[in-house]
């Protein structure tokens, strides 16, 4: 039998921390009256624990509120200033890069294409390593703010089996094949080594910035789909992302829509993503004769949405059996996972949906069971076409709450 770890008194201090933080930041601003009655510490625990976190520079007051009776009781808050995150995307067609303080304030962004070098794994980590550097350059910020550097990729993030490299990405519709990103990145990027590197599947911390600050938020069972160039999900059980057992789960658009169908990027028949997915949905414009104006997917899709408000008969069929697909995999979303909500996001995704949702939750309703069809609603994301970038950036600050703001 596994025997049981004690909790040593330090462990407990940063519980308490831990708890007092996140309530702050997410609830705040909040007395310590009220503080006590969210987290159920006592009264002591909480004044010596939010003293504690008022001398380290984390907390500052935020004015006061008056008491029943008693004095004004003094409101605190996390101090915005107290650490700086970096947010990275490595996205279909670039790679951004935006520094934030702790209320997601963008204080810089730089962006790189990624054109006809595709995702050269050396290219993508040059880009990164300048990007922080210019990121950290323009908006005049010390390297020993940050909190730490969160990167969103394409494909599946595991371990490094030998548990010295970090991450490693398994990005099978970029070729990319075991690759350490994180070591690499710790290798390249300049900046103080106890800074800390996060890497996680952009379609997941997309979810996550949706229901920390967008259209998940207060939902315990949610499905947070990601449509870009490629399709993606992030899958939300009793409030946390599941990632299965090589967190692997979520890779939506992998999932066989029709057998011996379209030829997806993956190299498989008929997966979900060579139907709905940007470059897919533009491939099926072409093949149906309508013109692709522009190399940029998202100048060539809005030119299909226009073409379809201008009545052209192809370019309408064509949506509306997009639509139809779409709504077929969300079906499938809703009978394994029955999420209370399912949100569409993505910069395709935001793009389309105002058309297309309509369909997509009348598709999503015709293939799914009742029961949970009824129970579950379809909107679109909050965050805008950022929110894979502000994702990443939660990496690095989850990390920060969970240990009550103590250096690693």
């Amino acid at each position: 039998m596994r025997e049981a770890k004690r909790q040593t008194v330090r462990d407990l201090r940063r519980a308490n921390r831990a708890a007092l933080l996140r309530e702050l930041y997410f609830h705040g601003p909040l007395s310590r009256h009220e503080l006590g009655q969210a987290t159920g510490l006592s009264s002591g625990t909480v004044s010596n624990v939010t003293a504690g976190l008022l001398a380290d520079g984390l907390l500052r007051e935020a004015g006061s509120v008056e008491s029943d009776g008693g004095r004004p009781r003094t409101l605190l808050q996390v101090d915005p200033g107290c650490g700086r995150l970096i947010g990275v995307d490595v996205g279909e067609t670039r790679v951004r890069v935006e520094l934030f303080d702790l209320t997601f304030a963008e204080l810089a962004r730089a962006e790189y294409a990624l054109a006809d070098e595709g995702h050269d794994v050396d290219l993508v980590v040059a880009h990164i390593r300048q990007g922080v550097a210019d990121v950290l350059g323009e908006a005049h910020a010390a390297p020993g703010l940050l909190l730490g550097v969160g990167v969103g990729v394409p494909g599946i993030v595991a371990r490094d089996p030998a548990g010295a490299g970090g991450a490693v990405v398994h990005g099978q519709t970029i070729g990319w094949d075991a690759v350490p990103l994180e070591a690499l990145l710790r290798a390249a990027v300049e900046l103080p080594p106890e800074v800390p590197f996060f890497v996680g599947n952009g379609a997941r911390t997309f979810g996550q910035a949706e229901m920390w600050f967008g259209a998940g938020r207060g939902a315990r069972d949610a499905v947070i789909a990601l449509l870009g160039s490629g399709v993606g999900a992030c899958i939300v059980t009793d409030g946390v992302p599941y990632g299965g057992a090589g967190s692997g789960a979520g890779e939506w658009g992998h999932t066989t829509l029709r057998v011996g169908g379209r030829r997806c990027r993956c190299g498989a028949l008929g997966c979900l993503e060579a139907y709905v997915g940007a470059g897919a949905l533009l491939e099926r414009w072409a093949e149906a004769g309508g013109e692709v104006p522009a190399a940029d997917q998202e100048v060539a899709l809005a030119a299909l949405l226009a073409a379809a408000e201008k009545e052209d008969p192809k370019a309408e069929a064509l949506l509306g059996e997009t639509a139809e697909y779409l709504g077929a995999g969300i079906a499938d979303l809703v009978n394994l996972f029955n999420p209370e909500r399912i949100v569409l996001g993505g910069w395709a995704g935001l793009l389309l949906g105002p058309r297309l949702l309509p369909a997509v939750r009348s598709a999503a309703g015709a293939y799914a069971l009742r029961h949970p069809a009824n129970r579950a609603t379809i909107d679109l994301g909050r965050l805008g076409a950022d929110a894979v970038t502000v994702g990443a950036a939660t990496l690095p600050l989850a990390d920060f709450l969970a240990r009550g703001g103590a250096s690693a």
